[in-house]
């Protein structure tokens, strides 16, 4: 038997995100995914090493790699649209929680279970926090390049990283979002 789970994930880089934005630099799912989970993994590193937090490092990281697997179904709905109001937002959600069952029937039985627990990690704090700090810098990365479409974008945005209540997203903030401003021979 053929289980095509893994086939469907990686279409992840057929799904462009920002649809409703003019883009310098297109972005889709699958990069996201890998800078949600590289920033996922950071943020849980320093929460664990400078804040005395005890993040399980490897499983904030794998759930972030996977947080938007199932909008290979979905596809990437605008945040407009997906916050319209509160209708919109418990109606998107059970059609994520369709997306996720659908996914996990492309998997054999033995496997379910481990990819069920990732697909719908509900303690994702981390993961959002991370998330948003990719948002945030992929409206700095278009701002550098002369695209002014994002600028709304990213002053909201900026209000909401810096109202994350966490001190490892202010810690990242403080020593690392900076360079993201500059160019490559600056850094």
């Amino acid at each position: 038997m053929n289980y095509s789970f893994f086939s469907l994930a990686f279409r992840q880089k057929y799904i462009r995100r920002w649809g409703l934005m003019r883009n310098t630099n297109p972005e889709n799912l699958s990069e996201h995914s890998s800078e949600t989970a590289m920033l996922t993994h950071a943020l849980a590193v320093i929460g664990n090493e400078i804040f005395g937090k005890d993040y399980d490092v490897g499983r904030v990281t794998i759930a972030a790699l996977f947080h938007d697997v199932p909008e290979v179904f979905t596809g990437d709905l605008p945040t407009p649209v997906k916050y319209f109001n509160e209708k919109m937002r418990e109606s998107y959600k059970d059609i994520e929680n369709n997306a996720v069952l659908k996914l996990i029937e492309k998997l054999p039985p033995e496997l379910k279970d481990v990819y069920s627990e990732i697909l719908n990690e509900t303690d994702l704090k981390l993961v959002k926090a991370a998330d948003k700090l990719c948002a945030y810098i992929k409206c700095i990365e278009e701002e550098k390049s002369g695209n002014s479409e994002f600028k709304t974008a990213k002053e909201s945005l900026f209000k909401v990283i810096t109202e994350i209540d966490l001190p490892e997203v202010k810690y990242f903030i403080d020593n690392f979002l900076g360079p993201f401003y500059l160019t490559i021979d600056e850094m």
